[in-house]
């Protein structure tokens, strides 16, 4: 037991117990230096192991906070991996991960390779892949599910406060995924840190507690009132209750109080502590605080390193040892207490301190320890130099490759800090921020910006020495504003990102390419076409797809043929294939963006590219979406929104709830598009993403045409529709809406009809051209319209049919009925109602059944839309999907970011509702 903790126990003995029935869990426990987080950690792990009879012993030399009397134990219920971070690793990448996952590396054969290759970069054992970092954060969640086989599994990470941050996202990543696996995962800090896990916050002692712990650790002889003295000071810190007594000088402990034992400026628990513990050292013999200054300047517990650089033998560090200051586990040496290393470090002059770190620097010798040499002396600097900042640089670089970009960042910093050179400080400040945005730090990121900003270069003396500085500084130009564009796409306004784009010195492929992103998600004309006439005013100097694209929003013909090859092509950069995929999807070519998009998919999954897959599935599910594919549609913006949700892209995030929110339209969840819809026009209307607004408006619009409210639906479609004179391919996803809303409204806009067609004539498509003989239609007399109605029920066969053909039967259908042409009226309308139940489309396929009734047939009321599926969870339904397409568990776990584990207990849980006992049987159920 734990003095005044037993709620917390209880709390996080139910995560054991919970884990040894195969559920994972995970907690945050918080709260300031000496509370008892480590004690709680101890306590928890000696349960776990079925050590709790050692925790007395252990928790007093070792925790935050004080145990009382050894518990009784049961038996060992699980194994314990732990990490504890360390404030001289902060800024390398993966030290506290590696740390933890050492007992289970022997696994790593057991994980899909690129997850495996992912983690052997991390840890230095293999060569930078270049993969996403977040592939990391799979593959821990991947070993710690195979390393906890049939056991439970319990991780501890103490300290989190000092883990570094590739760690530390890595290990949230896991944590937040964990379902069926027996693992709990405990971090321990500081200070609240926002992680996506449940918190548990420990408060100070109740009045009891604090007796208790008094009574066991200051002595019988102490007097009440000293007593009472002692207790307001530590103000229910366990800590402070037990460091305080020991401080007292034998005139404090007879009564002749004073200060306890010093007043800080601070008087908080942790500084009357911190203070007490440098009382305590002061008390050592010179060489041995000079030994603790240094293992406390470097805090790895290599005692080597340390007796080397502090230049005394073992036998300095027994005073501090006897004092049970530090302790000494073979060749580790581990303070106490982080306070007991703050007092250390901090009680020394800064002369003295440099000295440490020089000290280090020089004994750390070797390639393996080019990091911490550099930081080191980084930290022994007083001014600018230009050989530190260099091996920053390579740090950074390291850190870089092996995907730890925070790591890089602060480097980056580090390095810009110590430059004598403005220019380089301004060129390191902009790579800090560029690897801040890789981090998904944004709020760093314009902090560095603004400092980046401040240096123009520095000045040179002869004319070929300038050209190259003016050359340097356009690069650096280009990429600053590629950053701050990056920064307002993101947080701020897509406008201003693409104003900052076109201010760039530099106008570039990759600057214009990005321009054109900013500007179409802007949905402004003007910006569109200035970013066009900057391509068009040097056609030659650019990629051909960037060309073609400025075709296209020029209003010019323009084949979807012409794009397909730039996107195949593996020699192509991936954000040209990228963006020449989406130009054939903007040209209605869907079935063709839908192959390509499921191409460039599979490319990044096999790369580990998890940031870019966000962007690849949105264009996937809106491939989908176009084709009438909707619970495909739906899948593949899950995934996507999971993505853009723990990589920090709210902006992409936002237009995957756009598409979430129109596929819940089509299907008749009116309560989910709405939650969604609003969700993503609200981040639309801050950040300026005009054409993410218009995708939610027309969901929005939807929704109310399946419920038959036309005036509605007109009024959303009438504010997407805001810039009518701009390129028709902005506007191409609104106009067929607007047209159909309109005429059901009882008027007609014969202008959007216009546009539409000038822009299907462009695309030359069968579905461009289905959707606007469509809406010639809606808007033509009687004669034309009969002809029009037949043209775009050809053009739809032509396209491949789904979802737009069934809408366009029903428009002729109900068209065929007002003019008592009941024969004709049911044949198309009997088309229609089977494509809206086989799309899944309910609303559409009650419109349907109410206008067959009215010709005179008899139908059933009831839809065919009821599938097994609706049966399962969200999850459930993922998960069976792929497994009926043959994937196994180790494949499914990765696409959806699961174990496999979990894969295996949704399908547990999914057999029996769809009355299947084999994964054999899944593809035949789900096809009844």
């Amino acid at each position: 037991m734990l003095y005044g903790r037993a709620a917390e126990e209880g709390q996080l003995r139910s995560l054991l117990r919970r884990a040894a029935e195969g559920a994972s869990g995970a907690l945050v426990v918080h709260g300031e230096a000496g509370i008892g987080k480590t004690a709680l950690l101890e306590h928890l792990a000696a349960e776990a192991t079925g050590a709790a009879g050692a925790a007395g012993a252990a928790g007093d030399s070792t925790a935050d906070g004080a145990p009382g009397p050894a518990g009784t134990s049961g038996r060992a219920t699980a194994r314990v991996l732990r990490t504890t971070g360390i404030e001289a690793e902060t800024e390398l990448p993966f030290a506290a991960l590696h740390q933890l996952l050492r007992p289970a590396l022997d696994r790593l054969g057991l994980l899909p390779e690129p997850q495996a290759d992912a983690l052997r970069a991390a840890f230095g054992l293999a060569a930078p892949t270049g993969q996403d970092r977040f592939l990391t954060g799979l593959g821990v969640l991947t070993l710690l599910s195979e390393y906890a086989g049939e056991s439970p599994l319990l991780c501890l990470v103490d300290d989190a406060q000092w883990v570094d941050r590739a760690s530390l996202d890595a290990l949230a990543f896991a944590a937040r995924r964990l379902d069926s696996e027996g693992v709990v995962m405990v971090f321990a800090v500081r200070e609240p840190v926002p992680l996506g896990l449940p918190e548990l916050r420990l408060d100070a002692l109740d009045r009891e507690a604090v007796a208790a712990l008094l009574a066991e650790h200051a002595g019988a002889d102490l007097p009440p009132h000293v007593r009472e003295r002692v207790a307001a000071e530590a103000r229910g810190n366990p800590l402070a209750l037990i460091e305080l007594p020991r401080a007292l000088s034998e005139e404090q402990r007879a009564g002749l109080l004073g200060p306890l034992p010093a007043a800080p400026a601070d008087p908080t628990p942790s500084s009357r502590v911190t203070a007490a513990f440098g009382a305590r050292l002061g008390l050592l013999p010179e060489p041995t605080r000079a030994a603790l200054l240094v293992a406390a300047a470097d805090d790895m517990g290599d005692l080597g390193v340390v007796l080397t650089a502090a230049g005394v033998s073992a036998a300095a560090l027994e005073p501090a040892e006897t004092a049970g200051l530090i302790r000494l586990d073979g060749a580790v040496l581990t303070f106490r207490h982080p306070l007991v290393r703050a007092a250390a470090y901090r009680g020394a002059t800064l002369a003295r301190r440099i000295g440490a770190h020089l000290a280090l620097a020089e004994v750390l010798a070797g390639a393996e320890h080019a990091d911490r040499r550099a930081w080191h002396r980084a930290a022994a600097s007083t001014g600018p130099d230009e050989a530190v900042a260099r091996e920053l640089d390579a740090a950074a670089e390291r850190a870089g490759g092996r995907q730890g970009m925070a790591s890089a960042s602060a480097a980056h910093e580090r390095a810009a800090q110590l430059s004598p050179d403005p220019a380089d400080r301004r060129r390191r400040l902009v790579a800090a921020a560029q690897a801040a945005a890789d981090a998904g730090q944004f709020q760093r990121v314009a902090a560095l910006l603004r400092r980046g900003g401040e240096d123009s270069g520095a000045a040179v003396g002869n004319a070929s020495a300038e050209n190259a500085a003016a050359e340097n500084a356009a690069a650096e130009n280009a990429e600053l504003a590629r950053v701050r564009a990056a920064l307002e796409l993101n947080e701020g306004s897509a406008v201003r990102a693409v104003e900052v784009l076109l201010a760039a010195g530099d106008a570039g492929p990759t600057i214009l390419t990005e321009a054109f992103h900013a500007a179409r998600s802007a949905g402004d004309p003007d910006l569109v076409e200035r970013v066009r006439a900057r391509v068009t005013a040097a056609p030659a100097d650019h990629p051909a797809t960037l060309t073609a694209l400025a075709a296209v929003y020029g209003g010019e013909p323009v084949a979807a043929e012409r794009f397909e090859a730039a996107a195949r092509d593996p020699g192509t950069l991936f954000s040209e294939r990228f963006l020449a995929a989406h130009a054939v999807h903007a040209l209605a070519d869907h079935g063709r963006a839908r192959e390509l998009a499921e191409l460039l998919l599979a490319h990044c999954r096999s790369h580990g590219l998890l940031g870019w897959q966000a962007t690849c599935l949105h264009l996937l599910a809106e491939a989908h979406l176009a084709l009438g594919e909707l619970q495909p549609a739906a899948r593949a913006a899950e995934e996507g929104l999971n993505i853009a949700g723990y990589a920090g892209l709210d902006h992409r995030a936002c237009y995957l709830r756009a598409t979430l929110a129109t596929c819940a339209a089509v299907e008749g969840d009116e309560p989910r598009c709405r939650e969604l819809a609003g969700a993503a026009l609200d981040h639309a209307r801050d950040h300026e993403l005009g054409t993410a607004a218009a995708q939610a408006r027309r969901a929005l619009a939807l929704a109310h045409l399946g419920a038959g409210d036309a005036a509605a639906a007109l009024a959303h479609l009438d504010a997407a529709d805001r810039h009518p004179g701009g390129p028709p391919v902005l506007h191409a996803l609104v106009l067929p809406e607007l047209v159909e809303a309109a005429a059901r409204a009882g008027t007609i806009r014969p202008g959007a009809a216009e546009r539409l067609g000038h822009w299907a004539d462009r695309c030359g498509s069968p579905a461009a051209l289905a959707l606007a003989a469509r809406c010639r239609a809606l808007t033509a007399d009687d004669e034309r319209a009969e002809e029009s109605f037949l043209a775009a029920a050809a053009h739809g066969e032509r396209a491949g049919g789904g979802l737009e053909l069934a809408r366009t039967r029903l428009l002729h259908g109900e068209w065929l009925r007002r003019r008592r042409r009941r024969s004709d009226a049911r044949r198309v309308l009997r088309e229609a109602l089977e494509g809206f139940e086989k799309a899944g489309a309910r609303p559409w396929a009650e419109r349907a059944r109410a206008e067959l009734r009215g010709t005179g047939e008899v139908i059933d009321a009831t839809s065919a839309t009821g599938v097994p599926l609706g049966r399962l969870t969200p999850q459930e339904r993922e998960v069976v999907r792929l497994a009926a397409a043959g994937r196994s568990n180790r494949e499914i776990a990765a696409q959806l970011f699961l174990s496999p584990r979990t894969v295996g207990h949704h399908l547990y849980r999914a057999f029996p509702k769809l009355g299947v006992a084999s994964r054999d049987q899944l593809a035949a159920a789900l096809a009844d």
